[in-house]
């Protein structure tokens, strides 16, 4: 062979290498949060006091203290589990950190507020839509997410669906909270964790089927 043409092939065989699956995912990840923020615009936008809620609620503050919590070893969750060898490793232990800080501040708000509210501050104004529209948002960074795992090769399809589930869920609650009146960290333990749990078990169920290899 001349050596023009060992180089041609081997420019043709370095163009068929698929990208890193790390890079696929982050990629997927990206498109995802861009178009659940194009939805959740279309649909719901920011609530009208969120400027002030920022600087003069610390409740308002902690929901994303606890869905970016959820997001970020999920995230890396599901980076480690796209690999045919990927194991949760310690990052399951970054994801017990967020309900012992919900456990807290559930507590706290306990102490704060008398029992004969605790109802109210639980079931707040909008738990329907609650459970309704953080699936919805959840929607477009599941499916992108789920297309990057295909390109990978998981050992166990559904704990790598589910840790889909988990990111999407915690994507959706994140962006839904900036809309949400329902500060209580009760409400948070009920709803929003109901929400993510529902996307979640539905990424397991979907996974195991669509990630078998």
């Amino acid at each position: 062979m001349k050596t023009d043409d060992l180089i041609r092939a081997v420019v043709a065989d370095n163009a068929s290498v698929k990208a890193p699956i790390s890079r696929t995912v982050w990629l997927a990840l990206g498109a995802g949060l861009v178009l659940a923020a194009a939805h959740f615009y279309s649909l719901l936008g920011v609530r009208s006091d969120f400027a002030f809620a920022i600087t003069h609620d610390p409740r308002f503050m902690f929901k994303f203290v606890f869905t970016l919590g959820i997001a970020i070893p999920a995230a890396l969750l599901v980076l480690r589990l796209a690999r045919p060898d990927g194991a949760a490793g310690w990052t399951k232990w970054l994801l017990m950190i967020p309900p012992l800080l919900l456990a807290a501040a559930v507590a706290l708000e306990m102490r704060a507020v008398p029992a004969d509210h605790w109802a109210v501050s639980a079931f707040g104004s909008m738990p329907v839509a609650c459970m309704k529209y953080i699936p919805i948002l959840s929607l477009a960074p599941f499916v992108a997410i789920l297309f990057a795992l295909r390109q990978g090769a998981p050992s166990n399809p559904m704990a790598a669906g589910a840790a889909a589930g988990l990111l999407s869920g915690a994507i959706g609650a994140g962006l839904y909270a900036t809309f949400c009146v329902d500060d209580s960290p009760m409400f948070l333990a009920i709803w929003y964790v109901a929400g993510i749990t529902i996307v979640s078990a539905l990424g397991a169920l979907v996974g195991s089927r669509l990630l078998k290899w």
